[in-house]
């Protein structure tokens, strides 16, 4: 099974997290928190800025490392190191996905996320 490596930005503004909706692919619809892959001799924060940059229009303080989430979907592996971040620069437009949506730790359950991302959110809800 082929195996795909990719950084996720959990980002934080006032107690909230940012999830995003997906606006392409098998998933479309599906919340996420964005990110994506990790090209060539890129460090994993370097891609996380870089992703944040190209999917929100906005720059990111890359912080804490929570946890490395991997996940078997049908067609692949994923491998998907996720990080707290925070906006520093920018205000979000989206570029790539159809919604965002800032969620307090009682709203987590409103929107449907994508499977990978479900283990992230149980982590959130323990903090």
């Amino acid at each position: 099974m082929k195996e795909i490596q990719v950084v996720a930005a959990i980002i934080e503004n006032n107690g909230k997290i940012l999830a995003t909706q997906r606006g392409y692919g098998d998933y479309k619809g599906f919340y996420e928190f964005p990110g994506g892959k990790i090209e060539a001799n890129e460090s994993k924060e370097e891609a996380l800025v870089r992703e944040i940059q190209e999917e929100l229009n906005v720059v990111i303080e890359v912080g804490e490392h929570l946890i490395c989430v991997e996940y078997d979907y049908p067609a692949f592996h994923l491998k998907m190191d996720c990080f707290f971040s925070k906006i520093v620069q920018g205000n979000i437009q989206l570029l790539e996905h159809l919604d965002a949506k800032w969620l307090s730790k009682q709203q987590y359950d409103t929107v449907p996320w994508l499977e990978a991302d479900i283990e992230i959110i149980e982590l959130l809800k323990r903090r």
